[in-house]
C-alpha cells in the first residue's frame, strides 16, 4: 500500500531536504524527467524525447486465435504451456522489423489470474519467450483489470495501485526494459496504473486509452483529457491503441498532439472484426491499405506506431519502410493553464485572457447545514451542493471540507471520488493539511488544482513536492511569514518568490495561479485598488494566471452582490482569470457572461444571446413590476429547470439520490405508484438517455442518474402492498463463457433494474448450457450477452445458436468492445446495443409488442 508524503520528523521539525531527496516507496516527489529514467539505450532514449521513432508489435491476441487458442483460455496461461506457440509469434514480428516485443501478460493481474497462476511466474515465463524470440525491447503489457473503480464500482483506487503495483515489480524482476499500459477506458484506472509504474519502478512508462466511435472512452473521456492527464502525471509516451482502425484514429490522436509535447503513439486495428464462411473472426484491412493511414498520422507528428487486433507481422513491415531514415518533425503546443476532470477540459490559454469560474459554494466555512452534513458524513448533500454550482455556470469546484472534528483525509476523499461520479467539472483541492491534499488528488481522475501554497517556506516544502509528483496545477496566496502586505509591491514580491520556488520542481508558470488576497473594503477602502494592482503585476511580469475570492470585498457592507460585481468588472479589466466567486449569484454571473462579449472569449455573443434573449430591464419598475422585481433577484435558476414543475424528473436528471427518497415518499400521498413510475420515473430516465446519446452526458452521470432512480424505485416498493407494482419483464444477463469482463454487463443490469425489469444476472464466464437453463426455468423473453475480446466471439456465437434451436422465441441482444452491428448480426444476435442506454430501449420495444 503507498504511504501518503512524510514531511516532518517525529519531533514536528519540518524536513529540509534537497526537493530530489524527498522519497517514498522509491519514488521522487519532484517532476519527473528523463533524466529520471533508467534507459536501455540512445534508440530508446531518442524515441522518449520524440526525435526518433519507434515500431511496436502487433495483435496477439488474435494471432493466438489464428494459432488455433481455444475459446475462453487465458492467453497468459500459454507462457507455461505453449512457451513455443508465443516465441514463435513473436519472433515473426522481429523479423518483420519491431523493435519492442510486448510480453504476454496484457491479463496478468491478481483479479484476473484469479489463482491459476502467479503475476510474477507469469512475468518471468512471459519475458523469457518474448527474450528467446531476439527482442531488441520487451515491454511488460498491463491492460485493465476487468472490474470498475468506485465510485462506478467497488474497487478502490488503492486496490487498483496494488494490484499493478504487484505486475510493475514482477516485470522489474523478469528484466522488461519498460512498460505498456494498453487498452484502458478509464482515467483512474490509467493513473493508477502510471503511478504504480512510476513509484516501483524506473523504467520509462507508456500509457494508451482506447476510445470509442464518438471520440471518446467508455466512461466519456476525450483525447484531450486523456492526454494533458497521462501528461501530467508522468507518461513518458502516450497516445492511443485497439478499438478502430487507423484511418479513423488519425483524428483523435491530431487532438493529443495539440495538448502535449509528449511522444504520442498509436496502435490501431486493422479495421472491424467480422466472421468469415468458415467461422472465424477476421479484419479486412491489409497491410499496404493499413501503413497508408499510418503514414498520415505520422506526417501529423505520431512517432510511436505498432498494431492491435487483427495487425500482423505483415502490417508491421510495412510500418518499418515508414519509418525507416525519417525523423519526427518537432512539436510545440501552445502553452496553456489546463484543468480537467475525466470528461471535460477547462483550458485558459496564456497567450489569451479566458475566465473560467470557481464554485465557492464547497466550504464549511459560514455555512452551518453545509457543516452539519460534512459531521453528519452526508455527503449526498455536498454533491448536491456539486451539482447545482454546475447548473448555474461554475466551471471548476472548489472542495473543501475542512472542519476540526471530522477525518479530513477520509472525507475530502469521499467527496472528490463521489463528485467526480456526479459532475462533470474539474475539482480545486481545497485544504490546509498536506495528507488530505495529497488522499484527493492522489485519487483523482484528471488534473486537478491544489489550493494551495503560500510564501511561508513550510508550506511550500510540503505542497509543492505534492503539485510536482501528481502534475497538477497550484493556487499561490500572496502571504508569508509577515502576513499580508498592504502595498501591490510587496505582495508581487511574495508571488515572485514562490514562483520561483515552483521552478525547482519542474513546476512552471502556466501550473500556477496567484491569489493576491482579498481584503474587505469595509475596513481598508484603500486595499482594492492595491490588489488589482498586484495582479496586473503578476500577469505582465511573471506570466501567471490569476484567482480571486471576490465576494470578501464586500463583507460587512450592505448589497453585497452589487459591490462585488462591480470590483468583478474591474478585475477582470485587470486580468482576473479565475474569480472564486457563487456562481449562485445572478449579479456576478451577469458580471461573467457580459464581459465574455468584451474579452471575445463569447464569440458571437452566442451565449449571452441564449442567456439574455426576452431579458426585462429590472430598472424598469413602472412598465412591468413584477417582472422587474422577478428580475432584480440575486438568484441564478439551476440550468435546465426553466418551466420544469417535476421535482422527480430534476431529481433524477442531475442524479441527486439524497433528496429524491423524501420527494417520493410525499408524492406517493396523492400519487398511484405504477403512475409515479411510468409519467414520472420512466420519462426522466429517458431524458437522461436522450442527453447521453447527445454526448452531454457520460457514463457517470448516466449510472448517477440511475442511481437516484433506483432510490426512488426503492422507496416505492417499500412503502406498496406487494403486487402492485407491476413487473415490466424478465431479462437475463451473462458474460460469454471464456470472458471475465463484466463492467459493461454490470451497467446495463442497473439501468435495466431501474426500468422496472426483473432482472437474472448469470456473472461472468458463463457457459450456454448455464444461459439455456436460467431462459427455459425463468421463462426469460430477453438475453443479454456481453463479450470484451475477440477470442470469445465464438462463444458469444454458440449461445445464440443453443438458445435460437431450444428457445426459437427468445431475443438476444449482445454487446461489448470487439462487436458491431455487422459483427452482431453475422453471429446471429438479434440485436446490438453499443451502449446501456440503447439496451433499455430495446427491452422496451422487445416488451412492449
Amino acid at each position: 500500500m503507498f504511504t501518503p508524503l512524510i514531511t516532518h520528523d517525529s519531533d514536528g521539525t519540518a524536513l529540509a531536504a534537497p526537493v530530489d531527496a524527498v522519497r517514498r516507496n522509491g519514488a521522487t516527489y519532484k517532476t519527473r524527467t528523463i533524466d529520471d529514467l533508467r534507459i536501455k539505450d540512445d534508440r530508446l532514449r531518442a524515441a522518449i524525447e520524440g526525435t526518433g521513432h519507434l515500431l511496436f508489435d502487433g495483435g496477439m491476441g488474435t494471432m493466438l486465435q489464428a494459432a488455433g487458442m481455444k475459446a475462453g483460455a487465458l492467453p497468459e496461461l500459454l507462457n507455461f504451456e505453449e512457451p513455443q506457440v508465443i516465441t514463435d509469434i513473436q519472433r515473426q514480428y522481429v523479423e518483420a522489423g519491431c523493435d519492442v516485443i510486448t510480453a504476454n501478460t496484457f491479463g496478468a493481474n491478481a483479479h484476473k489470474l484469479d489463482g491459476a497462476a502467479t503475476v510474477a511466474d507469469v512475468f518471468a515465463a512471459a519475458v523469457t519467450c518474448a527474450r528467446a524470440a531476439g527482442a531488441h525491447y520487451v515491454a511488460g503489457d498491463i491492460g485493465p483489470i476487468g472490474a470498475l473503480l468506485r465510485p462506478l464500482g467497488t474497487l478502490s483506487f488503492d486496490e487498483a495501485y496494488d494490484l499493478f503495483a504487484e505486475e510493475v515489480r514482477a516485470g522489474v524482476a523478469a528484466g522488461v526494459d519498460l512498460f505498456i499500459i494498453e487498452t484502458m477506458t478509464d482515467l483512474a484506472e490509467i493513473k493508477a496504473a502510471v503511478l504504480a509504474c512510476r513509484e516501483n519502478s524506473d523504467l520509462p512508462v507508456f500509457a494508451t486509452m482506447t476510445f470509442e466511435e464518438d471520440g471518446r472512452t467508455f466512461l466519456g473521456t476525450s483525447p484531450e483529457v486523456a492526454a494533458i492527464t497521462l501528461d501530467a502525471i508522468g507518461a513518458d509516451v502516450l497516445g492511443i491503441n485497439c478499438s478502430q482502425g487507423p484511418a479513423e484514429l488519425r483524428g483523435l490522436a491530431a487532438r493529443m498532439l495539440t495538448v502535449t509535447d509528449k511522444p504520442v503513439m498509436v496502435q490501431a486495428n486493422a479495421g472491424l472484426p467480422h466472421v468469415d464462411d468458415d467461422g472465424n473472426t477476421v479484419f479486412d484491412i491489409q497491410a499496404p491499405e493499413y501503413a497508408e493511414a499510418v503514414a498520415g498520422m505520422i506526417a501529423d507528428g505520431v512517432s510511436v506506431v505498432g498494431g492491435c487486433c487483427g495487425t500482423t507481422p505483415a502490417h508491421m513491415a510495412a510500418l518499418r519502410t515508414l519509418i525507416d531514415n525519417h525523423t519526427p518533425s518537432p512539436r510545440h503546443r501552445k502553452p496553456s493553464m489546463s484543468v480537467t476532470s475525466a470528461q471535460t477540459v477547462v483550458d485558459l490559454p496564456c497567450d489569451g485572457h479566458k475566465i473560467a469560474v470557481i464554485g465557492e459554494r464547497i466550504n464549511p466555512t459560514g455555512k452551518k447545514r453545509l457543516q452539519q452534513a460534512l459531521r453528519d458524513g452526508d455527503l449526498d448533500y455536498v454533491v448536491s451542493q456539486g451539482i447545482s454550482q454546475q447548473e448555474q455556470g461554475a466551471d471548476i469546484l472548489d472542495v473543501n471540507v475542512g472542519l476540526p472534528e471530522i477525518d479530513e483525509v477520509k472525507i475530502i476523499q469521499q467527496a472528490t471520488e463521489q463528485l467526480q461520479g456526479s459532475t462533470l467539472l474539474p475539482l480545486q483541492i481545497d485544504s490546509t493539511d498536506p495528507a488530505a491534499v495529497e488522499a484527493a488528488v492522489r485519487r483523482y481522475a484528471g488534473k486537478p488544482i491544489i489550493n494551495s501554497v503560500n510564501g511561508k517556506q513550510q508550506i511550500m516544502d510540503e505542497i509543492f513536492p505534492l503539485v510536482a509528483h501528481y502534475g497538477t496545477n497550484v493556487v499561490g496566496l500572496t502571504l508569508d511569514e509577515g502576513g499580508i502586505p498592504d502595498t501591490a509591491e510587496a505582495r508581487f514580491a511574495i508571488a515572485e518568490h514562490i514562483v520561483a520556488e515552483a521552478a525547482r520542481y519542474g513546476i512552471g508558470p502556466d501550473r500556477i495561479l496567484i491569489d493576491c488576497l482579498v481584503m474587505t473594503a469595509s475596513t481598508n477602502q484603500r486595499q482594492a485598488e492595491q490588489i488589482l494592482r498586484a495582479m496586473s503585476l503578476c500577469k505582465e511580469r511573471l506570466g501567471v494566471k490569476c484567482a480571486l475570492g471576490v465576494s470578501n470585498i464586500s463583507f460587512g457592507l450592505p448589497a453585497r452582490p452589487l459591490l462585488g460585481s462591480v470590483f468583478l468588472a474591474a478585475a477582470f479589466g485587470a486580468g482576473l482569470d479565475a474569480p472564486i466567486m457563487n456562481p449562485g449569484s445572478k449579479r456576478f454571473m451577469d458580471t461573467v457572461y457580459s464581459y465574455r462579449v468584451l474579452s471575445v472569449e463569447d464569440e458571437g455573443s452566442t451565449g449571452y444571446i441564449e442567456r439574455y434573449a426576452g431579458w426585462t430591464d429590472p430598472y424598469k419598475i413602472a412598465a412591468n413590476p413584477a417582472a422587474a422585481q422577478a428580475a432584480s433577484t440575486d438568484t441564478v435558476p439551476a440550468a435546465g429547470t426553466a418551466g420544469t414543475d417535476d421535482p422527480i424528473r430534476r431529481m433524477v436528471v442531475s442524479g441527486r439520490k439524497g433528496e429524491i427518497a423524501a420527494e417520493t415518499e410525499r408524492l406517493l400521498a396523492d400519487h398511484d405508484a405504477m403512475d409515479l413510475i411510468n409519467n414520472h420515473f420512466i420519462p426522466a430516465l429517458d431524458e437522461v438517455g436522450v442527453l447521453f446519446d447527445q454526448g452531454k452526458f457520460f457514463l457517470p452521470q448516466l449510472m448517477a442518474s440511475a442511481e437516484a432512480a433506483r432510490v426512488g424505485f426503492d422507496t416505492i416498493k417499500r412503502l406498496m402492498p406487494a403486487g402492485e407494482i407491476a413487473d415490466k419483464g424478465k431479462i437475463c444477463v451473462a458474460t460469454v463463457k471464456g470472458d471475465i469482463h463484466d463492467i459493461g454487463k454490470n451497467i446495463v443490469k442497473m439501468l435495466l433494474d431501474n426500468y422496472g425489469y426483473t432482472v437474472f444476472d448469470l456473472g461472468r464466464d458463463v457457459d450456454p448450457q448455464e444461459v439455456l437453463k436460467t431462459v427455459k426455468e425463468r421463462d426469460i423473453k430477453l438475453v443479454g450477452l456481453s463479450a470484451l475480446m475477440t477470442t470469445t466471439v465464438v462463444a458469444m456465437e454458440e449461445t445464440i445458436k443453443l438458445l435460437h434451436a431450444e428457445v426459437p422465441g427468445v431475443k438476444i441482444i449482445v454487446g461489448g468492445a470487439v462487436l458491431t452491428p455487422e459483427y452482431a448480426k453475422q453471429i446471429g444476435a438479434d440485436y446490438y446495443a453499443k451502449d446501456a442506454a440503447e439496451s433499455a430501449r430495446i427491452a422496451e420495444e422487445v416488451f412492449g409488442q
